[in-house]
């Protein structure tokens, strides 16, 4: 679909998989092409629409890269829901995503009937970044003997994705992607798979805009929410996911034992029946 940006037309692809009610989910990043986000546990109970974000993979690139920031990226979330005729959704954002889901729920409450935010924080800024750069650095720390590599772990997450190109930026995540598993090396057989299709977009990390934040606005949250969080994600850890919790009424929150920043993937039984779950609940409390 095309979704008008200020003075232009910009593509906007989302792809479809699953069966039964629909939820939206919207990938992290910003700039991390969308298909690591893929729940097909989760598509054999819903019928999941995943945003492609602009700025990535096969949707369209914006004439002013500054222009990749929140407000967009909620812009063309709206597009995707109006586009689908949808009065109301089940809207699922991880990451960065989450933090879109959260400024969409509070600017379009009546859209959204239930809310999972997936491994995300209410505000980033320098405390934010601080403690995920201390949590890397005890991850290196733990693991650099068995795997020296880790000891250039908190040199790439504090790289200038800005300032690469796709195919560097992709480089660099995948070189670091192994902190956002629990136990990525025990399971390197399995997980590797997923680390070598990852693919990262420069452009998006050019955006500008002010730092997330939503604390004092979360209690305005009027939509069942349900907060997921693994207990070991060093960036978008439990920390975060409680100041979320504490502050929208009736939240439901779930940490996910033994796992980090990729709860789909590492625990996937135990990710998809959260998920499951709390949607079905939120159904029946609307229908009764």
């Amino acid at each position: 679909m095309a979704v008008r940006h200020g003075s232009s037309l910009t593509e906007q692809r989302y792809h479809v998989a699953g069966t039964g009610p629909v939820c939206i989910a919207h990938s992290g990043g910003p700039g991390i092409g969308w298909d690591y986000l893929r729940m097909p546990l989760l598509e054999q109970h819903l019928t999941m629409v995943y945003i492609e974000p602009v700025g990535t993979g096969a949707s369209g690139r914006l004439p002013d890269p500054r222009a990749y920031n929140l407000a967009t990226y909620t812009h063309f979330l709206h597009a995707v829901i109006e586009h689908l005729a949808l009065p109301e959704v089940a809207l699922l954002g991880h990451s960065h995503g989450g933090f879109v889901a959260q400024r969409y729920a509070l600017d379009h409450p009546e859209r959204v009937v239930s809310l999972v935010l997936y491994d995300t924080s209410p505000v980033t800024g320098e405390d934010f970044w601080s403690v995920a750069v201390a949590n890397m650095e005890r991850f290196a720390q733990r693991h650099v003997v068995e795997h020296p590599e880790a000891a250039t772990y908190v040199a790439g997450l504090t790289t200038r994705i800005d300032q690469l190109t796709d195919d560097d930026a992709t480089a660099v995540l995948r070189s670091i992607s192994p902190a956002y598993f629990f136990d990525y090396w025990g399971r390197e057989e399995e997980f590797g798979p997923a680390r070598a299709a990852l693919r990262m977009y420069a452009a998006p990390s050019r955006g500008e805009g002010p730092p997330f934040d939503v604390r004092e606005e979360l209690p305005d949250v009027t939509s069942p929410t349900l907060v997921l969080v693994g207990e070991a994600d060093f960036i978008c850890g439990p920390h975060w996911a409680r100041m979320i919790h504490e502050a929208i009424p009736g939240a439901q929150l779930v940490v996910l034992d033994g796992t980090g920043h990729l709860g789909h993937v590492e625990r996937p039984e135990e990710f998809t029946t959260a998920v499951v779950t709390f949607l079905a609940s939120t159904r029946e409390h609307a229908e009764s």
